[in-house]
C-alpha cells in the first residue's frame, strides 16, 4: 500500500500542501483549518516522514543513548526502557556503546549531539568538568550520574546498600566484605559513602576489597582476595561482579550461603538464573530509562533537576545465616 503524503491530506481537506504543513507542524492557522487537516490525515493513516520533518521543524525526533557496555545485561535494561517510551513519543534512540573508556565516551558525545535532538548518558565515566564541556545542559540528561548543574536519574543507592546490610547483619554476619567497583566510577564512589554510615556500628566490620572491573572477569578476580579474609558475607559492586564471585567461590568449594553469603547490586536478569540464585539490590532500570527520556523532552521535571528512583531488596538462596561460630564477636 502507498505510503500516504502530504499531497493526499491537501486534496482530502481541500487546502493546500503549505496549509497541511503548517497545520502538522504548529504553524499559524486557524482551529478549524487544523481540526479539517488532522481528521483528514487521521483518517488516511498518516506516518509523517522523520527525515522530510526535520527539514521543516529544525528537530530531528532522534535521541541518543550512551552506555559504557552493553554487555552488561544492566546497560541493556536501561536502553530497553528509553527506546520503549521513545516508541510512544515518535522518537528514534541512537545507541553508542564507549567499551568504559572516557575518551571514546566524549566522542560520542560530540557525534551524537551534532546529529540528535538530545542526549541521554547512561552512568557516564569522564570527569565532571568534561562532562559539562562536551555536553549542553539543556538537552542532555545524566542516568545514575549527577553532575552539577545538569539533569539526572538516579536509583537511591544509599537505601539499597542500607538494605543489603541490615539483611545480612539480621542473619548473624559481623564482618562483611565490600568488593569494590572502579575507582573513577561515580555510583562506586556513591556505595562507599553509603557503607560508611555503618563505620559507629561497634559490632559490624565492612572490610573493603578491590577495586575491581565491574564485570565476571573481575568477580573471579576477587574471589580468592574474599576467601582469604575473615568475612562470612560479601557484598559486590554490581551482579555481574557478583556471579563472578559465585563462579570462583563454586570452584573453590566454598559453600554459598553456609560458607559465605554472597549480595549484588542491580538486580539484572541473570540473578535469579544463577546458582544459587542471587540476593541482589533491584534497581529500576527501564524506568530510568523511561524517566531520563520523559525529562529529557520536557515531559517532566525541570532542566538541572534530579529524580531519584527507589532501590528495594531481593532475598534470594545466596544469603543465608553465617556460620555459628562466627555470630557473636
Amino acid at each position: 500500500m502507498a505510503r500516504t503524503t502530504v499531497q493526499d491530506i491537501a486534496r482530502a481537506a481541500g487546502v493546500s500542501v503549505s496549509t497541511v504543513s503548517r497545520a502538522l507542524t504548529g504553524g499559524t492557522v486557524s482551529a478549524a483549518t487544523r481540526e479539517t487537516v488532522i481528521e483528514a490525515a487521521t483518517r488516511l493513516n498518516y506516518q509523517p516522514n522523520r527525515a522530510a520533518r526535520g527539514l521543516i521543524t529544525g528537530r530531528t525526533a532522534n535521541l541518543g543513548l550512551i552506555v559504557p557496555d552493553l554487555r552488561n545485561p544492566f546497560f541493556a535494561d536501561v536502553a530497553k526502557g528509553v527506546s520503549a517510551r521513545a516508541r510512544t513519543v515518535d522518537h528514534g534512540v541512537f545507541v553508542a556503546d564507549t567499551d568504559e573508556d572516557p575518551v571514546a565516551e566524549l566522542e560520542a558525545v560530540a557525534a551524537l549531539g551534532r546529529n540528535t535532538d538530545g542526549l541521554l548518558l547512561c552512568s557516564p565515566r569522564s570527569a565532571d568538568a568534561d562532562l559539562l564541556a562536551a555536553a549542553d545542559p539543556a538537552t542532555t540528561v545524566l542516568l545514575h550520574r549527577q553532575v552539577p548543574g545538569m539533569s539526572s536519574v538516579v536509583a537511591d543507592v544509599a537505601s539499597g546498600i542500607r538494605q543489603a546490610v541490615r539483611h545480612l547483619r539480621a542473619l548473624g554476619h559481623r564482618r562483611i566484605a565490600y568488593v569494590h567497583g572502579p575507582e573513577d566510577s561515580w555510583a562506586a564512589r556513591r556505595r562507599v559513602t553509603a557503607l560508611a554510615a555503618f563505620d559507629d556500628d561497634a559490632e559490624l566490620e565492612i572490610l573493603r576489597l578491590g577495586s575491581v572491573a565491574p564485570t565476571f572477569e573481575g568477580g573471579l578476580l576477587a574471589g580468592d582476595l574474599v576467601l582469604a579474609g575473615p568475612a562470612t558475607a560479601v557484598l559486590a559492586y554490581n551482579d555481574l561482579v557478583a556471579l563472578g564471585l559465585l563462579h570462583r567461590l563454586a570452584a573453590r568449594g566454598a559453600a554459598v550461603p553456609e560458607r559465605i553469603s554472597v549480595v549484588g547490586f542491580d538486580d539484572v536478569s541473570l540473578a535469579a538464573m544463577s546458582h544459587p540464585p542471587l540476593t541482589s539490590v533491584s534497581v529500576p532500570k527501564d524506568r530510568a530509562g523511561a524517566v531520563g527520556l520523559d525529562l529529557l523532552l520536557g515531559r517532566t521535571g525541570v532542566a538541572g533537576g534530579e529524580m531519584t528512583l527507589p532501590t528495594t531488596l531481593v532475598v534470594r538462596a545466596s544469603s543465608g545465616v553465617a556460620p555459628l561460630s562466627t555470630r557473636e564477636r
